[in-house]
């Protein structure tokens, strides 16, 4: 994994990347630590508190939760495009993590609270990731508020749903595998072969300045959480290109290096 650090070291911007075998418990990083900008990843944590909160019974799937124009984020997503209705929460969930749905995210951090949100990351162990507000259309609006979260807490996020210690297997085995059909797999996953792409659950994130892509890769070989986090970098297709370029080299080193 060395020669991801030495390719981050020469591009423009600031990286952060972790790797960690969750079998062996051999682990790489390079700014594991560093608190950078969310963005979209910070949809997995959100999604891990809502399934919590269900297993709690502070919550049910099923609950109805009506949308109205007033709840409507543009940018991802697709509930914008329709008319007021009510969703269940599970539909609401699947939304925010397959479409990356603005409108859906803020729906369920209103039904949780941020307050709430923010003592279950604490409860997960995770010291760098924070919800410090709501999604927005990052084309129309900018704040100096961000979330922010680090490569480490990601790749924990993942260690917590494979061991299933912090929500109960099947809820983890669920969230994993609503993660896989995630349709956004052109970051760190961009030059793997689209037949083993089903191997890897995902969630990316991106606004000005930021790429990001976390990643939980179950093979027969063993599993892996890997995430690579930017922020400053010149433009989205620099960082994507950045992104993808890392997903190919920790790829050829599972495929070649791992036994």
């Amino acid at each position: 994994m060395k020669e991801i650090k030495k390719y981050l070291e020469t591009r423009i911007g600031t990286y952060g990347f972790f790797f960690e075998d969750l079998v062996s418990g051999y682990t790489y990083g390079y700014n594991e630590n560093v608190k950078m900008t969310a963005a979209g990843c910070m949809k997995l944590p959100i999604a891990i508190a809502l399934i919590k909160e269900v297993e709690l019974e502070k919550l049910n799937f099923l609950d109805k939760i009506k949308i109205e124009k007033q709840d409507k984020v543009y940018g991802t997503g697709i509930i914008h495009e329709f008319n007021d209705r009510d969703y269940t929460v599970f539909e609401l969930l699947v939304a925010m993590l397959i479409q990356s749905d603005n409108t859906a995210a803020n729906k369920i951090i209103d039904i949780i609270g941020m307050d709430r949100i923010n003592e279950i990351l604490k409860e997960m162990n995770l010291k760098n990731t924070e919800l410090n507000r709501k999604t927005t259309d990052e084309r129309h609006k900018h704040s100096d508020v961000e979330n922010m979260t680090s490569a480490y807490d990601l790749c924990l996020l993942w260690k917590h749903l494979y061991k299933a210690t912090y929500l109960n297997k099947e809820n983890s085995t669920m969230l994993v595998d609503i993660l896989r059909r995630q349709q956004i797999k052109n970051k760190l996953a961009l030059y793997i072969p689209e037949d083993l792409k089903y191997d890897i659950s995902s969630k990316t994130g991106d606004k000005s300045g930021v790429e990001n892509d976390t990643e939980l890769i179950e093979l027969s070989k063993g599993s892996f959480a890997f995430s690579v986090l930017s922020m400053d970098i010149p433009n989205s297709v620099y960082g994507t290109i950045t992104l993808a370029k890392c997903g190919k080299m920790m790829w050829d080193n599972l495929m070649n290096n791992w036994h």
